[in-house]
């Protein structure tokens, strides 16, 4: 008995496998398009399971392709006949509208709708049948009809992507806005669903459209999440300073956690906006008890102060360091800060000595690993500053030994490799910088990349590898903050060696420091040069995309953007700015529309 038992198993396995298979092979007839083959298979896999679902309808759709709409109304009819199911009828009416018999089609799908009446637990399925033959409007009808007759149910989502699909871009918001008040946690999945249909520009009409609604809603019934979602849009917007009045609203309503706020200053800081992104900080202080967060926002205010300040400001920048240090000590508690000032006095001050000697301390203090590897990082950075590369080296190479394996120790290999590139070592530089290709920091392993196809591209231009040294050389005076220096041996090199590859690295260098000096023009006309000159180098879309944002942002000339942006999408979809020139590109159309 047993052993008649495994046969049987042993068979239907085979029969379950083989019908798999034929399943499998007629799927992959259907998606090529080859609906007379995918036919037989599927009328086999039917004639097998005679109550399979999924096969009859498949069937009935496979015979529509073909327009043998004969052959799927007998289907249809025959399982009608068995039982009335309403979404068979929506199946039996859009065979009639594919023969053109409108008549008869709308009548049957007034039958369907008429379930909804009787039986309203139906009204998703049959609306759902609709969606699937694009008859949006009985499936706004039933979702209308299922919010009076299931007011327990929600149908508001439905009812929003219909809309957005067919256009109606006001009736879609007007039905997230339901579904917030229907399920406030769901807030999240709202905005990325609406994210796609407004825009950064404020006089957008969808975003005029949605800001209304909300601001309707905040009379109405000022509720936390109305709050929320109109902070959320006018982030979108980079209106960070009506942004920050929604989020203290949102604060006085919930004071328990500033960190909806503090990372509102950080998204400021990130778009340059200094000015909000300070109210923001000096509003933390005024309302934060917590010492750690306090003494955060003074680092995150003398940062932004410290930014293009002349020697006096530079000086009142100093004096409230010294006063933090006082009133919160030289501690383990403090080390970003000792940081911060470390950086501050060797970038800003270009007191290198008084930087050395301060962090040198900082490491003389009971602290992690992590801590001592940040703090010996800063120092190497330090001496690269000062060029005493053999030394900064040293330092590197400790917190790779020290840090195994960690992204801290990435970051400190692809520094021995830049300190070997300014050097002039490029085989050095080269082996380190192959090793980081698949770094676990995305950013790490794009620069390494990066940096390796300069050296890989240029180092066998010349024995000498003259215009890589300038290069390197040029690179380094950017980091030292000597701009102009910077610009000047571009400048050399643009001059002496306009043959070689390095001539459009040069360009593109020259046109970021440019961007730096607000000295736009200049940027603008170097970018043009490589795409005029340079076009089939690897630079292109680089060139395309800063100029796009030059133009969009510092020249007022939208249209030659908008060219720009299309440019991108249409000629280099595998640019890593791909996504960002399609936004912005829909952003100046007016359609940020999927």
């Amino acid at each position: 008995m047993q052993k008649q038992i495994l046969v049987l198993l042993f068979i239907l396995g085979c029969y379950t496998g083989f019908a798999q298979n034929n399943e499998a092979q007629g799927e992959s007839y259907y998606k090529k398009g080859e609906f007379k083959k995918a036919l037989i298979i599927y009328q086999n896999l039917l004639k097998q399971k005679p109550n399979s679902y999924n096969y009859r309808n498949k069937l009935i759709d496979i015979h529509q392709q073909l327009e043998q709409y004969k052959d799927a109304e007998n289907i249809i009819q025959n399982q009608l006949e068995k039982r009335r199911d309403p979404d068979m009828l929506v199946t039996l009416g859009y065979n009639y509208q594919l023969m053109d018999s409108l008549d008869q089609a709308n009548k049957l799908y007034q039958e369907a709708i008429s379930w909804a009446d009787k039986k309203p637990y139906y009204i998703y399925t049959i609306a759902k049948k609709f969606e699937d033959y694009s008859l949006t409007d009985q499936a706004i009808t039933l979702y209308e009809k299922g919010k009076i007759l299931t007011p327990e149910r929600n149908y508001n989502s439905q009812l929003a992507r219909i809309y957005g699909d067919r256009g109606d871009i006001e009736k879609m918001f007007e039905n997230y806005i339901e579904f917030i008040q229907y399920k406030p946690e769901y807030i999240s999945n709202i905005k990325r669903a609406v994210s796609d249909f407004i825009s950064e520009n404020k006089n957008n009409q969808n975003n005029i459209y949605l800001r209304r609604l909300l601001l309707k809603q905040i009379q109405q019934e000022p509720q936390t999440y109305w709050y929320e979602m109109l902070s959320w849009l006018y982030v979108q917007e980079k209106a960070y300073n009506k942004s920050f009045i929604q989020e203290k609203a949102l604060y006085k309503r919930n004071p328990e956690s500033l960190d909806r706020i503090i990372d509102l200053a950080n998204m400021a800081i990130k778009d340059n906006d200094d000015d909000t992104a300070k109210s923001i900080f000096n509003y933390i202080l005024e309302t934060t008890q917590d010492q750690t967060t306090a003494l955060t926002v003074h680092q995150s205010i003398l940062e932004i102060d410290s930014k293009n300040a002349d020697n006096d400001k530079l000086n009142e920048i100093d004096k409230t360091y010294q006063s933090l240090f006082t009133e919160y000590g030289k501690t383990a508690h403090t080390i970003p800060l000792q940081l911060a000032y470390g950086k501050f006095l060797a970038f800003h001050k270009k007191d290198t000595k008084t930087a050395t000697n301060f962090l040198k301390e900082s490491l003389k203090l009971n602290i992690r690993y992590y801590r001592k590897a940040k703090i010996k990082l800063l120092l190497a950075d330090i001496l690269v500053l000062q060029e005493k590369f053999n030394e900064a080296l040293i330092f590197y190479s400790q917190i790779q030994a020290e840090m195994k394996n960690s992204t801290i120790a990435q970051e400190a290999r692809f520094k021995v490799a830049k300190t070997s590139y300014y050097k002039g070592d490029f085989d050095w530089a080269e082996s380190q910088l192959k090793i980081l290709k698949s770094s676990t920091s995305q950013l790490i392993a794009n620069d390494a990349l990066d940096l390796k196809l300069l050296i890989t591209d240029n180092k066998f231009e010349d024995s000498l590898q003259t215009s890589l040294k300038l290069y390197a050389k040029a690179d380094l005076y950017a980091f030292q903050n000597k701009t102009d220096d910077a610009i000047s041996l571009l400048d050399k090199i643009l001059e002496e060696h306009k043959t070689e590859n390095i001539i459009g690295q040069a360009l593109f260098k020259q046109a970021k420091l440019y961007e730096t000096k607000q000295q736009y023009l200049k940027a603008e006309a170097n970018y043009q040069n490589i795409l005029t000159n340079y076009s089939e180098g690897i630079l292109t879309d680089d060139a395309n995309f800063y100029l796009a944002e030059l133009y969009n942002t510092h020249l007022a000339k939208p249209e030659e953007a908008k060219e720009l942006y299309e440019k991108i999408i249409f000629e280099h979809q595998d640019s890593i700015y791909f996504i960002e020139a399609r936004k912005k590109f829909r952003m100046l159309r007016g359609d940020s529309i999927n």
